[in-house]
């Protein structure tokens, strides 16, 4: 009995064994396959509506080269990048989000232009313990009272626009100031802390007037900032009024006589848009300039011959943001969302981008911001030969300071 004992012991593991063996390739090409399931990165944006060119498909072709330039791969597993069109509006950004995070295994979400659609999303990330990079979200209650552990600013907010262009403007002998201020928390926002820069460098603001958004005739308010004779008409608002300002202005012939605009959010694509006839003597704040050094420039030539546009300062944040993102992922050794982003937090910013940024804990990135001033025609050699740097501004001067009261992660 023994005898048999061990003789159908050793025939039981002898199957097993073969049984095994015949199994493991296909255990093998199971595991293989589990670990080669793609890091998502999703790139929801505006691809149908205003804010296109600023954002748009540029935002995602700068997501495509930042995956490309690093390797297309990262812990062995493809990165993807996909889209989605929020149509800026909060409802359906949130939607996507949700689907993206819940079903579509997304570990990361880019861009997402329009406060309100992006506040609605960093809702979505929080709860789903996912990251989130903004670039054209420019709420300062992004990082105040909304800050979240899962959430980055990378571009600038709406402080750091009002305080860059009021601040080092006011500076220049651009003393008195009149506003055109778009009628909604926004452009109120801008208003009042560009106002106060303004004030603590010796300034005045000598009158300001609300404007509806996308009102069909501004003549009347641009008289009014005309009749002020201030030296600087400032622009609290964004497109599309910023742009039409700017082109009855022309109309107008505010820079023939004495006076500038000064476009609290412009970008590069409106200045294109525009035209230097009507966009010279422009005054502005922004983070990148395609034409600033050799560094950008060679990478916005390889975006050009992509995108047929030069890169907005969003959509170069896109590819900065998200090149950082994978170092980190690839440092940690994981795509677990808190340990990336203290990562990203310990990690230093220095790319074409900028140079020796910082994200802080509340998800703010640190970096210098450049004065800039619209050339006219004689002065611009190529196309998309737009801006005269006139000064850099120190991140530390241009973003607001930690503030633990308001958002409790930040404690620096």
């Amino acid at each position: 009995m023994e005898r048999v004992s061990a003789l159908e012991a050793t025939s039981v593991i002898r199957f097993a064994l073969s049984v095994f063996i015949a199994l493991l390739p296909a255990l093998l090409a199971r595991g293989t396959a589990t670990a080669q399931q793609p890091l998502k990165i999703g790139v929801l944006t505006d691809l149908s509506g205003p804010a296109y060119d600023a954002t748009g498909e540029g935002s995602v072709v700068a997501a495509q080269m930042a995956v490309a330039d690093y390797g297309g791969t990262v812990l062995g597993r493809p990165i993807q990048v996909i889209s989605g069109n929020e149509q800026l509006k909060p409802e359906v950004g949130a939607s996507i989000a949700r689907e993206w995070y819940d079903r579509e295994g997304v570990d990361l979400i880019e861009d997402v232009p329009v406060s309100s659609v992006g506040l609605a999303v960093q809702q979505v990330a929080t709860q789903a313990h996912k990251l989130f990079i903004t670039q054209s979200t420019v709420t300062s209650d992004f990082t105040g009272k909304f800050c979240s552990p899962y959430t980055m600013q990378w571009s600038f907010d709406a402080y750091a626009l009002a305080a860059g262009t009021a601040q080092a403007v006011t500076r220049r002998d651009g003393k008195s100031w009149f506003f055109f201020t778009a009628d909604y928390a926004f452009g109120y926002s801008l208003e009042h802390d560009a106002t106060e820069f303004i004030k603590k460098n010796g300034g005045s603001v000598v009158g300001s007037v609300r404007f509806p958004l996308a009102a069909r005739d501004l003549s009347a308010f641009l008289l009014q900032g005309q009749a002020s004779h201030a030296q600087i008409l400032g622009i609290a608002g964004g497109p599309p009024d910023n742009v039409n300002f700017i082109k009855l202005g022309k109309e107008f012939g505010i820079y023939q006589h004495g006076q500038q605009f000064a476009g609290l959010l412009m970008l590069i694509t409106d200045i294109h848009a525009l035209g230097l006839e009507a966009a010279q003597g422009l005054l502005l704040t922004t983070g990148f300039y395609w034409d600033m050094d050799d560094q950008a420039r060679t990478w916005s030539k390889r975006f050009f011959e992509k995108h047929h546009a030069m890169p907005t300062t969003w959509q170069a944040g896109v590819y900065s943001s998200v090149t950082h993102y994978l170092k980190a992922v690839a440092s940690v050794g994981s795509t677990d969302a808190l340990q990336v982003a203290a990562k990203m937090r310990d990690m230093p910013i220095d790319d074409f981008f900028t140079h020796h940024g910082r994200l802080r804990p509340d998800g703010l990135m640190v970096h210098d911001l450049y004065l800039a001033q619209v050339k006219n025609p004689g002065e611009s050699k190529y196309p998309w030969d737009y801006y005269k740097i006139l000064e850099t501004i120190p991140g530390e001067d241009a973003f607001p300071p930690p503030n633990a009261s308001v958002c409790a992660l930040d404690k620096s």
